[in-house]
């Protein structure tokens, strides 16, 4: 028996509406697989690629090398080059140590032979030194003493605390670990094999057991840390995954470190910048809503649904960021011809100009400029992004990217009525680059804790980075003061900017 045929159509109506859907299905199917190119095998950012800074770093060793050769054919060539090293080199820091060497002449004798040399001045030039990481041994003494008439009593002073009893590093040791892991991207298992090349034999598992004990000891401060965060009327949040091992299942699961983070300084505020991580074992909505229970004030997120649900539920209420809408944009310009995506990238470039000239001005004067200059370009924007809507295919990728601004709009306009909130939330995605460099280098967190720990130790890394505090000392020097049984009640006095020593400017 034979298949029926299939119905003809003859209406050219019919023909040419379903020849149009089409190539519409086609365009979106292209745009799709140059999207998936771009991501396999083309740039992950819109700033200057790290295989482009390592190109630059290369054509600039050839060229010292040129230099080199250069100066060993010519002296005057090298006496040149050397005077103007000496005028731009700047000078080394203060707080540097000095070591003191003299190049002094043997014989002190004029050599007129009628009298001796004596000194009218000298030259002074200083070089950065390097020494390696060098372990040292602190050995504490606790003499005992006891009393000749009775010889019952004997007297010591009480050994002092130390983070982990009966082991054998200092606070300052368990900083260095926690500083190279967090700050520097080192895994445990890489610190081992530093360790052992000048013969200190640390075995991983017993660096991860410092590491956890740091944690816990350092617990309240992140929790006191991310209190403060949300006492704020203004923060960022964004969230990344966090591979996870799942022991159960002999591989990793995805978890989540939400980020949370202040930073008032582009327009002056009085509160110092800071940034807090929380781990969760999932993205649900439910998580930043347990997290910022109890917060009331702007937040500025990218297009994530589950703050849609928070600001439904709590008195929060939604920045949305502009460096997402161009983005997309940016993508479909980076793919081919794509005039539509370009003008809406001059568009918004428009508003960035403005923003760039008024940072570190007073809220009200971010404000005032906003109303002025901004707030047209803004006005235009929204009826010709719909006018295009309405001339493009909607299943196109052109279409999902004018859709993703206009249904976000009021959050993207609450920038130009007050001058506190930012264009974007680049902010808080600076604050997660760090997070994302750890998860590269460590690959996962061997569990649920791992995370946590991750999130705790992370933030105050993070916090100190932005305050201008050196997290090496400040982590030694924290755990040290913890374990001295420091007052509950002065736990602010352990937040990181609390260490900091100088007041902080403005960030681009």
């Amino acid at each position: 028996m034979s298949d029926a045929a299939e119905p003809q159509i003859n209406d050219p109506i019919t023909l040419r509406a379903m020849l149009a859907a089409e190539r519409a299905e086609n365009e979106r199917l292209r745009q799709i697989i140059k999207e998936l190119q771009c991501h396999r095998f083309g740039r992950r950012a819109e700033s200057l690629p790290i295989d482009q800074f390592l190109g630059l770093e290369e054509a600039e060793q050839i060229e010292a090398e040129g230099f080199a050769g250069e100066e060993a054919a010519d002296p005057a060539k090298r006496a040149e080059r050397a005077r103007k090293r000496r005028i731009n080199r700047g000078s080394l820091p203060a707080h540097l140590p000095r070591l003191e060497q003299v190049v002094d002449i043997e014989d002190k004798t004029c050599p007129c032979g009628r009298g001796t040399l004596h000194a009218i001045g000298e030259d002074v030039s200083e070089r950065l030194d390097i020494v390696p990481a060098q372990f040292r041994v602190v050995v504490t003494r606790r003499p005992k003493y006891a009393c000749r008439a009775c010889e019952e009593v004997v007297v010591q002073a009480p050994a002092p605390a130390r983070l982990v009893e009966g082991g054998i590093p200092t606070e300052a040791t368990v900083a260095h670990v926690l500083v190279a892991k967090y700050a520097d991207h080192l895994p445990l298992y890489r610190q081992a094999q530093i360790y052992a090349r000048q013969g200190v034999n640390l075995d991983r598992s017993t660096l991860a057991d410092w590491v956890g004990k740091a944690a816990f000891l350092l617990r309240p401060v992140h929790a006191r840390l991310f209190e403060r965060l949300k006492a704020s009327d203004k923060l960022f949040a964004d969230e990344t995954t966090a591979p996870v091992l799942d022991p159960g299942r002999g591989r990793t699961k995805t978890g989540q470190l939400f980020a949370y983070a202040r930073d008032d300084r582009p327009w002056g505020g009085s509160d110092p910048p800071g940034a807090a991580y929380l781990y969760a074992p999932d993205r649900k909505a439910e998580q930043p809503i347990r997290h910022l229970q109890g917060f009331a004030g702007t937040l500025q997120v990218d297009g994530y649904a589950g703050y849609k649900v928070l600001a439904e539920r709590n008195a929060v209420s939604l920045a949305f960021c502009w460096s997402h809408v161009r983005r997309k944009f940016y993508e479909l310009a980076q793919s081919g011809p794509a005039p539509i995506a370009t003008e809406a990238l001059a568009r918004i470039a428009a508003l960035y100009q403005v923003e760039a000239e008024i940072r570190g001005c007073s809220a009200e004067e971010r404000r005032a400029a906003r109303q002025a200059r901004s707030r047209p370009i803004v006005a235009a924007l929204e009826p010709w992004l719909k006018e295009k809507l309405g001339l493009v295919s909607q299943k196109s990728k052109l279409a999902e990217a004018i859709r993703y601004a206009l249904s976000r709009w009021q959050g993207l306009t609450r920038f130009l009525d007050d001058g506190r909130v930012e264009i974007d939330s680049n902010v808080v995605e600076r604050a997660i680059r760090p997070i994302a460099l750890n998860r590269k280098n460590a690959l996962f967190a061997g569990s649920d804790g791992g995370g946590e720990h991750w999130a705790v130790i992370a933030s105050l890394v993070e916090t100190c980075k932005l305050n201008a505090v050196d997290p090496q000392a400040y982590l030694a020097d924290v755990i040290a003061r913890i374990v001295a049984s420091q007052p509950q009640s002065q736990i602010d006095d352990l937040l990181p900017w609390a260490y900091a020593t100088q007041p902080l400017k403005a960030v681009a």
